[in-house]
């Protein structure tokens, strides 16, 4: 498969360095700053015999590039300062995603098309309505992050290991997210068997703000090694054709009450990309969160007029 991953930062380079390095496709790292995509990519190839893979990747300044790509990760945008939030990013960072869909439409019209770039929800709507694919083909890496931090704090404060914790985020890619707490287990068995309620709000607590805490601690720019992994597995959800339930941002059409919206859900991803919502049981008041958190996604296209 032939992937292109639009913005070569931090996000997107080791988006591109994780993907090349699971053999999962040839990479073109598109960005418009001249010459780092060129050098990254070339850095990235020289480490092939040392990490053992054989796929390719090319860096470029010209999104014609990326022409007939099967996949396009969209990473472009500017990243959080200490002290801004998510919406802070809006107005800038959909006026870039916007300039970027019309690229793919041009060049990669049967491409799926996932997105990175924050506020995550908001800005896969954006995409979504400029490039008019069919929205299955169009998704954002939201709910897939979110869990795998819920599960490493669950895995942390139990002392057990990371793989045996299953838990899922649903929910707008923010503080609002809906983190499933009867459904989170290890080996089985429910957290709330486990850890006492004090304990898991902590966690809870704790996963919502893990993105300001890496923000705050890193001074300048926010997360990349999680967020990337999360990408690629997505991608290899995609190239390996698995079938596999993941939490992602996804185009509802009345799943849990929410129409015309994306918001993150559990969804079969597969060959054809978002291949089904899975409308599981949840518990009447998560209903009322996953809905307010959607309320709120609707709110913020409403108020920048997207």
């Amino acid at each position: 498969m032939k992937i292109a991953v639009v913005g070569a930062g931090f996000v997107g380079s080791t988006t591109a360095q994780q993907i090349v390095e699971q053999n999962l496709g040839d990479v073109v790292l598109h960005d418009i700053v001249e010459g780092m995509p060129q050098g990254k990519a070339l850095d990235m190839m020289h480490s092939a015999s040392l990490r053992e893979f054989e796929s390719k990747i090319v860096g470029t300044n010209n999104p014609a590039d990326y022409k007939d790509s099967d996949i396009v990760v969209v990473t472009s945008g500017i990243t959080r300062k200490p002290g801004m939030i998510r919406d802070d990013l809006v107005q800038i960072n959909s006026k870039i995603v916007g300039e970027v869909a019309e690229n793919i439409k041009k060049y990669a019209a049967n491409a799926i098309v996932i997105i990175v770039t924050n506020p995550l929800d908001v800005m896969v709507y954006t995409v979504a309505q400029k490039i008019g694919f069919p929205k299955e083909r169009v998704m954002g890496m939201s709910g897939i992050l979110d869990s795998a931090r819920f599960r490493y704090y669950i895995a942390a404060e139990l002392g057990v290991s990371q793989h045996e914790v299953s838990a899922m985020v649903l929910g707008g890619h923010g503080d609002d997210m809906l983190l499933l707490v009867r459904e989170a287990t290890v080996s089985g068995i429910s957290i709330d068997q486990l850890l006492p309620k004090e304990k898991i709000d902590k966690i809870i607590e704790r996963t919502r703000k893990a993105s300001d805490e890496i923000v705050k601690l890193l001074g300048t720019g926010s997360a990349y090694y999680t967020p990337a992994a999360s990408v690629a597995r997505m991608v290899k959800c995609i190239v390996h054709d698995e079938k596999l339930v993941i939490p992602i941002s996804a185009w509802c059409t009345g799943q849990y009450g929410i129409k015309d919206l994306y918001v993150g859900v559990p969804a079969k991803v597969g060959r054809k990309g978002v291949e089904q919502i899975l409308e599981i049981k949840i518990a009447p008041e998560e209903l009322a969160q996953l809905q307010v958190s959607s309320r709120h996604l609707r709110e913020t296209i409403t108020k920048f007029n997207l």
